[in-house]
């Protein structure tokens, strides 16, 4: 007869918690039969950086600076474009003007007034919806021209100060004291000629603002029949151009040199005081800044996606 071999109580029974036994061991215990979770594959993660890339580029370029496409000559040679080429793409700075006014020498990027857009006419649109999509998508990421009525052109005068044109050597008078104006572009070198009009005093609150490329220019002289209607208010105005960041061929700053104050003498030309040629690039170098650590934070997360997914 064989006897029934006692049962061990450390062999029968589950283990358990003693006395001595921590709760940091417990909780121990149970992370590691925790599940870890499910990770999202490359294919899901990569739509959400995308979005959030784009929603970043999107608020940079609405509150801060945006990129311009320049579809016209008027603003030869000092901004590149013309109707159905690769136009000059420039930084704009919207910051400036909600700390100082603008001043004359600026180049600035601006909304249609009222009266310059009656005299534009109405807007060609596609009558494609697909298409209207797109470019106003690549309006807001500089990739198409804008969607608004935008123009760009440099401030002359500024309000309560008299514009009107010209002296005997064909120089635009501003409170009846001639202008030094260097960035002026001819496209006829034998036509070196303006248009005259009359004295004009521009509104408080407003600027007077012409082309570069003086007689390729629909600006102050003309829109809204020309005289105060021709003024821009400064309420319209988006922001100062800064920097051409592309193409490449083309980088570098803005002049912004002031035709009031620089002696009609003055051989400066485009050039301007070092601190303002460097201000450009600085800008640009900061308005860089956020688009480099995107880039490299949505690079990053592509590399931690495709490792996972492998």
């Amino acid at each position: 007869m064989v006897e029934p071999v006692p049962s061990s109580a450390a062999e029968d029974e589950p283990e358990r918690s003693g006395p001595n036994q921590s709760p940091s061991s417990e909780n121990s215990e149970k992370r590691r039969r925790k599940k870890p979770g499910k990770q999202r594959s490359f294919w899901v993660e990569l739509p959400i950086l995308i979005v959030v890339a784009l929603v970043l580029a999107f608020v940079f370029q609405q509150f801060l600076a945006r990129v311009y496409t320049i579809p016209s000559g008027s603003m030869e040679t000092t901004l590149h474009g013309c109707t159905g080429c690769y136009g000059d793409k420039v930084l704009v700075d919207k910051i400036t003007y909600g700390f100082t006014d603008p001043s004359p020498g600026d180049v600035v990027v601006f909304k249609g007034p009222p009266a310059w857009l009656e005299s534009e006419g109405p807007q060609d649109e596609s009558g494609n919806p697909v298409v209207r999509f797109v470019q106003n998508v690549g309006s807001v990421f500089g990739l198409a021209p804008p969607d608004e009525r935008d123009f760009v052109k440099r401030i002359i005068a500024m309000g309560g100060q008299t514009v009107q044109c010209c002296d005997v050597q064909n120089r635009v008078l501003v409170d009846g004291k001639p202008l030094n104006e260097p960035y002026i572009h001819w496209d006829d070198p034998d036509k070196r000629t303006q248009d005259s009009f009359d004295r004009v005093t521009v509104p408080p609150g407003a600027v007077w603002v012409m082309g570069d490329n003086r007689n390729n220019s629909d600006d102050s002289r003309y829109q809204g029949g020309g005289g105060v209607n021709g003024a821009v208010p400064l309420s319209d105005i988006i922001g100062k151009a800064r920097f051409i960041v592309l193409p490449p061929s083309r980088w570098g700053g803005v002049s912004d040199t002031d035709p009031q104050t620089a002696p009609p003498t003055s051989a400066q030309g485009l050039s301007a005081p070092a601190w303002q040629q460097g201000a450009p690039l600085g800008f640009g170098s900061i308005a860089a800044w956020p688009a480099l650590v995107l880039g490299r934070r949505l690079g990053s997360g592509l590399r931690r996606a495709v490792k996972r997914k492998r």
